[in-house]
């Protein structure tokens, strides 16, 4: 994941911000539960975003505790986990295993292979759980890197590829709201990865790599348009849900903090603040 996924920190509440930070640090331990300290390393704000989603949607019955960790030794803090916390945990690593997998295969990273090998027996108890699930984002992976590769300047295909891995993160059961859940993931996650291309257009260039936007190029207000009606698309569906709990972070994610790495013009997922 690219890390896009996230609050803005200056217009959230402070109660609101607390909420959002117990989420995250419940998340943390369901990793550290499930897949070890390796799996604690691969900790991202959009998984958090989609339990919170995801728990604002069914609101399942959250535990709520308190605990010290490395990140935070001096005082404890509180953590809320959930079957939410605990799915995200597990497309967390899945989601990094694949991506993992796929750098080494495309750009022959060392590192990558490092990282995938140390998770692959963690990504396969996933993969038995969630055989269909694993196997659609495993093809779209595929696609997209193919499309990648080939040099496809049609941001739509590429795009698309990373919408449809996000919807099999959020259709996470088979109930009325599918059709507007996919829509949600669809468009976010087409959001999220034009956002990155449009971060790293510049050092793409300069380093001669393949860049989703070479085809129409990066011009700031061409892009915050078609980011702008990409995301309406998202936000339009996600008020179609019946969503209340959590819904005052939701929604400043969505409106607000999604546009904070278009402002800034570059990768915040390399900068951006711990939480």
């Amino acid at each position: 994941m690219f890390g896009y996924v996230v609050i803005n920190k200056p217009e959230i509440k402070f109660k609101d911000f607390d909420l959002y930070r117990s989420y995250y640090c419940g998340l943390c331990m369901d990793l550290k539960d499930n897949f070890g300290l390796k799996g604690r390393l691969t900790l991202n704000y959009d998984l958090t975003f989609l339990a919170i989603f995801l728990d604002g949607l069914y609101e399942d019955n959250t535990t709520v505790s308190e605990c010290r960790c490395i990140a935070h030794p001096f005082s404890k803090h509180k953590t809320r986990r959930n079957e939410y916390t605990d799915y995200a945990s597990e497309m967390n690593i899945l989601l990094t295993y694949y991506q993992c997998l796929d750098d080494w295969k495309d750009d022959k990273n060392r590192k990558k292979r490092r990282i995938a090998k140390g998770l692959k027996s963690r990504a396969l108890k996933v993969m038995e759980k969630y055989p269909e699930k694993s196997k659609r984002i495993e093809e779209e992976l595929k696609k997209l890197s193919d499309y990648e590769n080939a040099g496809e300047e049609n941001i739509d295909l590429t795009a698309g590829c990373f919408g449809r891995i996000m919807t099999e993160l959020f259709l996470y059961k088979e109930d009325e709201w599918k059709s507007y859940l996919e829509k949600v993931g669809f468009f976010l996650g087409k959001f999220v990865y034009i956002l990155d291309a449009y971060c790293d257009f510049e050092s793409d260039k300069e380093k001669g790599q393949f860049n989703a936007l070479k085809g129409i190029g990066n011009d700031r207000e061409t892009i915050r348009e078609i980011l702008a009606l990409t995301m309406s698309e998202c936000t339009r569906n996600y008020e179609m849900l019946p969503i209340v709990e959590n819904n005052d972070i939701l929604q400043n994610i969505l409106y607000s903090g999604v546009w904070t790495g278009f402002e800034m013009g570059s990768a915040p997922k390399r900068d951006r603040e711990n939480i």
